[in-house]
């Protein structure tokens, strides 16, 4: 395994923890590219550290600051990584407490595209849904 992939992945796992921007500004490539799927408030292809940084602002916002990721694992060799991580939150009166998977490519050791595959699409859309 790729011990830079695997830093690179708790890097942004601990930045989005702290709350601190410029550490996942310094993790996530400035062209980089998240994509959230599905039909809810935050899916989208969110295009640029910009966007991206928007995306997690809008996580907090549309629950009340209440959402978490809390890393469980990952794998890496050079130049990907999957994430599996807990996303917990609450929002218009539901709960999310789901595993969601990262599949992450990365560039010059930077995140730079990255998709997030709930593992339970079900209770995703459930929560996320106006």
């Amino acid at each position: 395994m790729s011990e830079e992939a695997l830093a690179a992945v708790r890097r942004v796992f601990e930045a989005f923890r702290d709350r601190d921007a410029a550490a996942l500004h310094a993790a996530i490539a400035e062209d980089a590219v998240w994509t959230v799927p599905g039909d809810v408030p935050v899916s989208r292809a969110y295009r640029g550290i910009g966007e991206i940084m928007e995306l997690f602002r809008e996580t907090q916002r549309l629950t009340g600051g209440t959402y978490r990721s809390e890393l469980r694992w990952a794998l890496a060799e050079p130049g990907r990584a999957v994430a599996v991580y807990r996303a917990r939150g609450s929002r218009l009166g539901r709960e999310l407490d789901i595993d969601q998977v990262l599949l992450i490519e990365l560039r010059d050791g930077l995140w730079s595209e990255i998709v997030a595959v709930p593992t339970d699409p079900t209770a995703f859309l459930h929560f996320w849904s106006e």
